[in-house]
């Protein structure tokens, strides 16, 4: 999969030929709970007898994250880059997942400016661990914790999330072109 704008044109022409120099990916990601598997969000483990099923930890946030950089940079998503089939990939941190991602994203010439993360559930309440989670997300993408932003929100009762059988994230990235 190529990077977005890398055609035939050599970098120089690209830029000459009024390349965006910013691109917004959008990403989503949904799992439903499961009993007797950790769970884990923007990779901070919380006490809880369910976590969520997925084929690497089922972290909801960095999935959505995973995608929103990738879908900017014109990389695809996190199943194409990361097979679900793929053997190597179970039980496997999905914050080596962001920082290989991100690696291809710095790759064609993009840097991260900002990202707003939203996790879509009652439970857990991530305000007392949020600032764990945007310290874990910046140090992976190893970027200043300024330029990410974690927060959550109920479907007041709506919904899988809203009945408690799973969570949702959504995320929005910005990227910038620097090369």
């Amino acid at each position: 999969m190529g990077c977005a704008g890398q055609g035939p044109a050599p970098p120089a022409e690209r830029l000459l030929m009024n390349e965006p120099s910013f691109r917004i990916g959008t990403g989503f990601d949904a799992h439903a709970f499961e009993a007797g598997v950790p769970l884990v969000l923007a990779g901070v483990p919380f006490r809880s007898e369910r976590g969520l099923a997925g084929h690497s930890d089922g972290d909801v946030l960095t999935h959505a994250l995973i995608d929103a950089l990738l879908g900017a940079a014109g990389l695809g998503d996190i199943g194409s880059l990361f097979p679900s089939d793929d053997p190597e990939l179970k039980g496997v941190s999905s914050l080596k997942l962001l920082r290989e991602a991100y690696g291809q994203v710095k790759q064609c010439g993009y840097e991260l400016v900002n990202v707003d993360v939203v996790l879509i559930g009652n439970e857990p309440r991530i305000a007392p661990v949020r600032e764990q989670m945007q310290a874990l997300l910046s140090a992976t993408l190893e970027v200043d914790k300024q330029r990410i932003t974690v927060r959550a929100t109920t479907t007041d009762g709506l919904g899988f999330t809203g009945r408690g059988e799973g969570l949702a994230a959504q995320a929005v990235a910005l990227l910038q072109r620097v090369a």
